[in-house]
């Protein structure tokens, strides 16, 4: 069995860190530096990671990296509030990237926030990259090791035999091998989980080690805790579940939410949540169900 993964975003950068960060910026002649602490006064952010870097156009600044499983829409008033923090607790300009996951059903995912409040404006530009539009070559190719888990999500990346590729580079890496959990997740995306289990030779229940799976569960608990109540719980599991649902299967997986909504046990959705992880087709959820 595969060890237990337990991946934080800034493990993920900081496996080849200048590769990531010419990726990200687009400027070929950046150099990273440090990775820095991003927790500020108030607010503490496991997928926020700050990299200083350097260019001779530019000199020195940072790279405010923001990785989320799936976008949401107050991601440009955070971007605003992120990059303003790192600006005043480093003394440094910062570039804003926003990195989403999980393809979303939005038309187009905002680039800036801007507010006018009486004549006086707010701007803030970030970047944004969707890994669904990132062609998966150019994680072996630059290369960029940190994508590897998520080479399933990427343009052309559902196909078995790359996916296969992508696991033997993981496994053939010591520093790699505890992000097979992440990748075997992501797969089933795209392939059955049949196969999933036999392309990784160990059993399904190891994706609730993935740490992805992990923050779709507790994405709908800290909900339900911050109302203090059981009906809140309720309701915050079902927002984990709607999360997948619409990631996996899209309209017709959110068409099972009215049917799931009328569950009322704990355990009980805790338990639909990690089905709709383990089901590859709308027909096999259906019938887990």
């Amino acid at each position: 069995m595969t060890k237990a993964a337990d991946i934080s975003t800034k493990k993920l950068i900081s496996l080849a860190p200048n590769n990531w960060v010419r990726w990200v910026t687009q400027m070929s002649d950046v150099v990273a530096g440090e990775i820095l602490s991003s927790d500020f006064q108030w607010i503490s952010r496991e997928s926020d990671v700050l990299i200083r870097v350097t260019s001779p156009e530019y000199g020195e600044f940072l790279v405010l990296n923001e990785l989320q499983l799936r976008y949401q829409p107050q991601m440009p008033r955070r971007m605003r509030a992120y990059a303003a923090l790192a600006e005043e607790k480093y003394n440094l300009p910062t570039y804003p990237v926003l990195i989403n996951i999980l393809k979303t059903n939005s038309e187009k995912v905002p680039t800036s926030f801007t507010s006018n409040l009486a004549g006086l404006r707010a701007i803030q530009d970030y970047r944004v990259i969707n890994l669904w539009e990132v062609d998966v070559n150019i994680a072996f190719q630059q290369p960029l090791p940190s994508l590897l888990p998520f080479v399933p999500l990427l343009k052309g990346g559902e196909n078995e035999l790359i996916i296969r590729e992508a696991l033997q580079m993981l496994r053939a890496d010591e520093q790699l091998n505890q992000l097979e959990t992440v990748l075997a997740f992501f797969a089933t995306f795209v392939l059955e989980s049949a196969l999933v289990q036999e392309i990784m030779r160990w059993d399904m229940a190891v994706l609730r080690e993935s740490p992805w799976y992990q923050e779709i569960l507790r994405e709908g608990e800290i909900r339900g805790e911050a109302r203090g109540e059981a009906r809140g719980q309720l309701l915050g599991l079902m927002s984990g579940i709607e999360t997948n649902l619409e990631a996996k299967f899209g309209q017709d997986g959110l068409e099972l939410l009215p049917q799931i909504s009328q569950v009322e046990d704990l355990a009980s959705l805790k338990e639909i949540l990690r089905k709709t992880v383990a089901a590859q087709t709308i027909e096999e959820l259906r019938q887990m169900l």
